[in-house]
């Protein structure tokens, strides 16, 4: 009969006594795993919704909280920033280094999911989680003269029940605009906030606010009546709507006038320039596809390092890299916190084979004759050590088993409410490569303190253990 099957049927006899073990072991280990997969999940899903564009350019104020509340959708955005400066990074003099510009508007909520105004290049231009592009799971994307379609994400089609053909309205607060727009593509699913969201046509937004009251219009600008005098590229939100009803004769779509439109963001991807494009495709080649897009992300990076600051200075905005904040974020705050609750959770797992120690090393006052026995036909002392110590290990194996599946049960439970607060889907199932460390982690621990029994073990007097 193998050490392995001598152990295991030890384990078996004191059943009651070893499940305990292995649970109490598979609670630390448990919490181990849901930091390690909660942390990897956001880390991964934070990064990665941060690489379809380069900078984001809004409003001034705090850089994180434009990042958090643009492509999180977490708050709504404060404050606002001219459509003119939509303008003048697509089409005007920032153009020459701005491959693609989207403009987006905050415009309210529908049963608790964000409403997000933005143009059909949003689905069609932009890239997510890398290299992915976005795809229908039923419908299409909205037409850019159709003012009053929208596209919804998967999630949100699920919790509201919309679908094809259904008609929405958004609401601030307690105010629910009249206009309607209706429902002609549902997004498959991305693993990013934008499957939370409800977007329409921008063009449909600013019409609707062209009909809308100065109240509603006022929360929606982020603008207040003592806020005039600050300048022509900073209109007061009310003089907006009051221009927009003057200027509504001039407008075919019934819609505010280019000159008083304003947007929460623009989202930018920027140009590189010839050479370092052609310098970086040489590179990456024959690399790894996660390798090819941080390294063309470096490139990218470096090619725009001089626009941010020339927005900042030329503008009453700030261009933000999505990118750099977030990894600070990580890097300053979340990351910190990881390292805490880790340390906190294999000090659990310490307690706990701490404990296991105990129980084993209690039992050896009932085993003494049993050892004895195993001696007296012939078992030598190192033999009788090792199945002590195999027996410490397979207790912590199983206990780590029982921590992977209570960890994973952990995010089942835990993963609507991290849905609720980021907008990010935390899937029970999905793996971190950083849980096989726990492997070996767990094997060195049994191996200490199940070192102690084994010398017991090891050291037990046959002729004293057999006496009466």
């Amino acid at each position: 009969m193998s050490l392995w099957k001598i152990a295991w049927r030890s384990i078996q006899h004191r059943s009651l006594a070893s499940g305990l073990t292995a649970f109490s072991m598979g609670l630390g280990v448990a919490l181990v795993v849901a930091v390690i997969v909660i942390y990897g999940v956001l880390d991964q899903s934070f990064r990665r919704s941060a690489q379809g564009y380069d900078l984001i350019v809004g409003p001034k104020g705090s850089p994180l909280e434009l990042v958090l509340a643009t492509m999180f959708y977490s708050r709504p955005i404060e404050d606002t920033i001219p459509y003119d400066y939509y303008k003048q990074l697509s089409t005007g003099r920032y153009s020459p280094e701005v491959e693609v510009a989207i403009p987006i508007a905050m415009c309210g909520h529908f049963r608790g999911h964000p409403v997000v105004a933005t143009t059909p290049d949003f689905f069609d231009k932009l890239q997510y989680m890398g290299t992915r592009h976005y795809s229908f799971r039923q419908g299409r994307n909205m037409d850019a003269g159709a003012d009053f379609e929208a596209v919804i994400g998967y999630t949100a089609a699920r919790k509201t029940g919309l679908g094809i053909g259904d008609r929405f309205q958004s609401a601030h607060g307690s105010h629910e605009h009249t206009d309607e727009f209706t429902v002609v593509g549902v997004l498959a699913p991305t693993g990013t906030p934008n499957d939370q969201a409800l977007f329409t046509n921008i063009e449909g937004f600013f019409e609707m606010h062209g009909h809308d009251s100065g109240s509603a219009f006022d929360k929606v600008f982020g603008r207040k009546k003592e806020d005039k005098g600050i300048g022509e590229t900073m209109p007061d939100a009310h003089d907006d709507h009051d221009h927009a009803d003057d200027d509504h004769d001039h407008e075919p779509s019934g819609g505010h006038s280019p000159a008083s439109r304003r947007i929460s963001a623009v989202l930018v991807v920027t140009k590189m320039k010839e050479a370092q494009a052609t310098a970086t495709i040489n590179a990456v080649t024959g690399m790894q596809e996660e390798v090819k897009i941080r390294q063309s992300q470096e490139v990218r990076n470096i090619a725009v390092m001089a626009l941010p600051q020339r927005i900042g200075a030329d503008l009453d905005a700030q261009a933000v890299k999505p990118l750099v904040e977030i990894a600070s974020l990580f890097e300053n705050i979340i990351g910190n916190v990881q390292l805490v609750l880790i340390i906190l959770a294999v000090l659990v797992v310490v307690v706990a084979g701490i404990g296991m120690m105990v129980s084993i090393y209690n039992s050896m006052a009932e085993r003494r004759q049993e050892i004895a026995i195993m001696r007296a036909l012939g078992a030598r002392r190192l033999t009788v050590g090792m199945i002590i110590l195999l027996e410490s290990i397979l207790l912590s194996l199983g206990g780590g088993v029982i921590g992977m599946f209570i960890g994973h049960g952990l995010i089942a439970v835990l993963g609507p409410f991290i849905t609720e607060a980021v907008k990010i889907v935390v899937n029970p199932l999905q793996f971190q490569w950083a849980e096989l460390i726990l492997v070996p982690g767990l094997i060195v621990l049994a191996s200490v303190v199940g070192y102690l029994p084994a010398a017991i073990a090891y050291r037990t007097d046959v002729a004293q253990s057999l006496s009466p």
